[in-house]
């Protein structure tokens, strides 16, 4: 059974590693893009899908300790 806790904790660190990983993508992707190097762009356009895959798989994996659902409810 997850726990309220383990929800929250969930939220937490979906959010830091998504905003670590996704901002970095952009301020680097910017940074090439000023620099000139159209490159940039391919780090830039992906950056918030790239951060919310990182909670979407962190969310799979607490929903794998649920208890299955019965039929009867």
């Amino acid at each position: 059974m997850v726990t309220r806790g383990e929800i929250i904790m969930l939220g937490l660190s979906a959010g830091v590693s998504g905003g670590l990983i996704g901002g970095m993508m952009l301020g680097i992707g910017m940074n090439l893009v000023v620099a000139g190097a159209n490159i940039g762009w391919l780090l830039m356009l992906p950056a918030a899908p790239a951060s919310a895959i990182i909670g979407w798989i962190m969310a799979r994996r607490l929903a794998a300790q649920l208890d299955p659902p019965t039929a009867g409810r």
